[in-house]
């Protein structure tokens, strides 16, 4: 009996590979009928390009901005807001989830001002920051750092009191020392949960830069969509917008690239 299974393998291949790669082609079906379309209502005159360009208009404007050097500037100075917020927001979130997370002080005192500060949206603010800090970047840095706290703080502050009391008990048994339970055994215990906060500190930091952006920015993505919209060049715009949704997916990429790594050990349930 041992003897055939090789042979059944080698004549039945695994349906289930075929359809996940059926269902990975079938789902760019409709971005491409809907640029076809698009393209199409540009062509025959029933979108405007004063209302929206064409996607061919969008791709030369593309090409041409990067060519120029207009893009990539204009993006490094994006970027250099995104990440010196979430340096601040991420670290702020940490700092707080650990203390919240392994004091009982520290949780009377740090959780309630960030459940006051999670119904507060960060866009509201935008006035208040601009009379406190002015029309420079530190208002844009500000509400990228605000907005991305509590993402960090909540899903840390969650995973650290989610770890299961055994493997602390075990660790008890073993010796080890509080500072020695937290480093060996909760830290490691919390870190996908935290890495769950940071994709969404990421995404949220793109969202809150498209605002952030229209603040009197003199260079930025916003900038140039701002400019944009004095002339109607909606395919600046478009190309503005298509950077935004990278960095977005590129941002949640890498976190996912860090969590294959980091998360290893941890057993997957979904097939390959």
């Amino acid at each position: 009996m041992a003897s055939l299974a090789p042979d059944i393998g080698a004549a039945h291949p695994s349906p289930p590979r075929k359809i996940h790669l059926a269902r990975l082609g079938g789902r760019w079906v409709s971005p491409v009928v809907l640029l076809l379309l698009w393209e199409l209502g540009s062509r025959i005159g029933l979108i405007p390009e004063r209302t929206l360009a064409a996607p061919s208009a969008v791709v030369g404007t593309l090409f041409e901005m990067i060519l120029t050097g207009e893009l990539p500037s204009n993006l490094l100075v994006s970027f250099a807001r995104v990440a010196a917020g979430l340096l601040i927001g991420v670290s702020l979130g940490v700092v707080f989830g650990l203390t919240a997370g392994l004091s009982r002080t520290g949780e009377m005192a740090i959780d309630p001002l960030m459940q006051i500060k999670r119904t507060i949206p960060a866009l509201a603010l935008t006035p208040l920051f601009i009379v406190w800090f002015g029309i420079g970047e530190t208002p844009k840095i500000a509400l990228i750092a605000f907005a991305t706290i509590f993402p960090v703080y909540l899903n840390l502050y969650s995973g650290i009191r989610g770890v299961d009391v055994r493997l602390l008990d075990a660790a008890k048994s073993f010796g080890l020392s509080r500072s020695e339970q937290i480093w060996h055994v909760v830290l490691p215990a919390t870190l996908p949960s935290l890495l769950v906060g940071l994709r969404y500190a990421l995404s949220i930091s793109i969202l809150v830069l498209v605002v952030a952006e229209q603040i009197n920015a003199s260079a930025g993505l916003g900038y140039l969509i701002n400019n944009a919209r004095d002339f109607m060049r909606t395919d600046i715009i478009v190309v503005c917008l298509m950077v935004y949704a990278i960095l977005g997916l590129g941002a949640d990429w890498l976190v996912r690239i860090v969590e294959a790594r980091a998360l290893a050990w941890r057993p997957s349930l979904v097939e390959q």
